[in-house]
């Protein structure tokens, strides 16, 4: 198995595997984006709401808001020691107090832990007009996107890297098969059609189709993806990726465990 990094840019990350199946990619694209911890406020205190939203609208926004968190402080309710109760390993609490006329934002929540806070400045969470006022505690824990989409980890895409080759094509034509693909893959260079990025291709074959005579012969790899992950919560994207090779490995130990048991 073989990766390559092929673009980083802030919270999206794609990357190259070559050697895998289609079968292992699915595994890993599902548990980054249901199976990674991530933290979100779970239940919602209101002591005042004079706005005119009701609660538990405005509690669904407010838990819909991506927290980051230390990974090495916390742990998922089920697997913290005091069961699940609630305690400072598995729970955070947080706080809210703000009088109109004003907007409110994700930046007016205050948290008990600095590590704890909104990944993403200045989401409007409801406007406050003259002589209204929103006071509410919450409480903010770990756990999975396959309980809850507020707990998504990732939004992740895979495609196959794609071969092109291009054979014998008459000069009259190369703009025509320039213009025919949607993403800029050839150019023309010298009279001659040449590919600029084959990863961008995505398998359309829109090239392939105006092709009288094979010209252009556009196949997917079978054993090498392209990953294209996008954070959607308060972890790092690299860390939604390693969270996840992690547990799919866990998951093949178990695995292997329980086959032992069988035998």
């Amino acid at each position: 198995m073989n990766i390559k990094l092929l673009e980083k840019d802030g919270q999206r990350i794609k990357f190259l595997v070559e050697g895998i199946k289609p079968s292992f990619a699915g595994s890993l694209r599902r548990i980054m984006i249901s199976e990674v911890p991530t933290m979100t406020i779970e239940w919602v205190d209101f002591i005042k709401n004079d706005s005119a939203m009701a609660d538990e609208v405005l509690a669904n926004r407010i838990g819909q808001i991506p927290l980051t968190y230390d990974m090495k402080a916390y742990n998922l309710p089920k697997d913290c020691k005091c069961g699940g109760k609630g305690c400072s390993r598995c729970q955070v609490k947080l706080a809210l107090k703000k009088k109109g006329p004003a907007m409110v934002y994700s930046d007016d929540l205050k948290s008990s832990d600095k590590s704890v806070a909104p990944s993403i400045e200045k989401v409007l969470l409801i406007e406050l007009f003259e002589g209204e006022e929103l006071q509410f505690n919450a409480i903010a824990q770990l756990g999975l996107g396959r309980d809850h989409a507020k707990w998504q980890g990732a939004i992740v895409g895979y495609k196959n890297l794609p071969s092109i080759k291009i054979n014998a094509i008459n000069k009259k034509d190369l703009e025509e098969f320039v213009k025919s693909c949607p993403r800029d893959v050839f150019k023309i260079i010298n009279e001659a059609l040449v590919i600029t990025d084959p990863i961008r291709c995505n398998l359309c074959k829109k090239c392939v189709e105006i092709s009288k005579t094979n010209e252009i012969e556009v196949t997917p790899i079978e054993d090498s993806l392209i990953f294209d992950v996008e954070s959607v919560s308060g972890l790092d994207v690299e860390d939604v990726v390693l969270l996840a090779a992690k547990t799919l490995g866990d998951k093949m130990k178990e695995f292997r465990k329980a086959l032992k048991r069988i035998k």
